[in-house]
């Protein structure tokens, strides 16, 4: 993958995560360096990236998103809410973490985490791609 296109899902946390997403897509941390793109629409993205714990209300909607993908696709786990649920992990209408329903690739833990932290597990998720198709050719 050289060009991962990114989509963006909040489940409904606090937008904390969102907003240091939003900030290493900006030109201060320069994430289009790596080819990492913003995208709108699950059937051109490569990897959801997704903040925030899984609710009842939004499950649905996640799985449908996650179906519209090409393969191949992967899921980043954006924060603590995504990764464990936590804070709202023992809350009615909360699953927990992101990988209760999609398997998750990279985790990247925080709340929120910096763009820093985000732009390091998108880098370690295309080389691992790249680490993965060099095997791959070599069968």
């Amino acid at each position: 993958m050289k060009s991962p296109w990114l989509l963006h899902f909040n489940t409904g946390g606090c937008n904390g995560c969102d907003i240091e997403l939003v900030a290493a897509l900006t030109p201060e941390f320069d994430v289009e360096r790596f080819g990492i793109l913003l995208e709108g629409s699950p059937r051109h993205a490569d990897i959801l990236a997704v903040t925030g714990p899984v609710t009842l209300q939004v499950k649905d909607r996640l799985l449908r998103i996650y179906e519209q993908m090409p393969e191949p696709k992967y899921v980043i786990a954006i924060g603590t809410c995504a990764v464990s649920g936590a804070p709202f992990k023992d809350c009615y209408n909360v699953l927990g973490g992101i990988d209760r329903i999609l398997p998750v690739d990279v985790y990247i833990p925080g709340c929120p985490p910096k763009p820093e932290a985000i732009i390091d597990g998108i880098a370690k998720l295309i080389q691992h791609i790249a680490e993965e198709k060099t095997r791959g050719k070599g069968k």
